[in-house]
């Protein structure tokens, strides 16, 4: 049994059947390439169509991308539920309205997934301290930078392509794909010189 509990991450959309199962396989996989059972990546539904499986096009960009889709199952968002997370990665700002209404104190550990994803590469981190750490160090700095302008409040979102065309679920794709991909290098860069060499 492990000494530290994972660090864990709740991703939210409406549905739980289309954008937020996608990070959360998609991001799971990619952090337990880096630090095998240090994450924990679930998600949730703000309007879950509990107990639906990932919708067809989600489940296959997520399998043709490496990861599985299988043994899905959305869930409605609760209170209780967030009060379980070290991080939460909204897909929109509406469903970050959303979440700090069900928990307040929640404030200051969400984020929607492209804004962390934006902000995260300029924070400052101290190399070499263990996930929970890094993350007690970073969250209070990317809340400051939270503040800054310059960009459209509205590239903060994902696009939701429930019963829409081809062409809005390769719009999501190509508004979450880069965003996991930064959160994943930001852990490659931090836990380089954590592990052994292998030979």
């Amino acid at each position: 049994m492990s000494a530290t509990p994972p660090f864990k991450i709740l991703t939210v959309c409406t549905g739980n059947i289309c954008r937020s199962p996608m990070v959360e396989r998609l991001l799971q996989q990619g952090l337990d390439l880096l630090t095998p059972g240090a994450y924990q990546v679930e998600s949730a539904g703000t309007g879950a169509l509990v107990g639906s499986p990932m919708e067809p096009h989600i489940a296959g960009f997520v399998r043709v991308l490496g990861a599985t889709a299988d043994g899905f199952a959305a869930r409605q968002l609760t209170p209780e539920l967030l009060n379980e997370q070290d991080l939460v990665l909204a897909l929109t700002r509406s469903h970050r309205s959303r979440i700090v209404e069900l928990r307040p104190s929640l404030l200051r550990k969400t984020f929607t997934l492209r804004e962390l994803a934006r902000i995260l590469p300029d924070v400052q981190t101290p190399r070499g301290a263990d996930v929970a750490e890094r993350w007690a160090g970073v969250i209070p700095l990317a809340l400051r930078a939270r503040s800054m302008r310059g960009h459209d409040p509205k590239d903060d979102d994902v696009v939701d392509p429930y019963r829409h065309s081809d062409d809005v679920y390769e719009q999501m794709r190509r508004e979450i794909t880069p965003a996991i991909q930064v959160l994943i290098e930001w852990e490659r860069k931090h836990t380089l010189g954590l592990r052994p060499r292998q030979h």
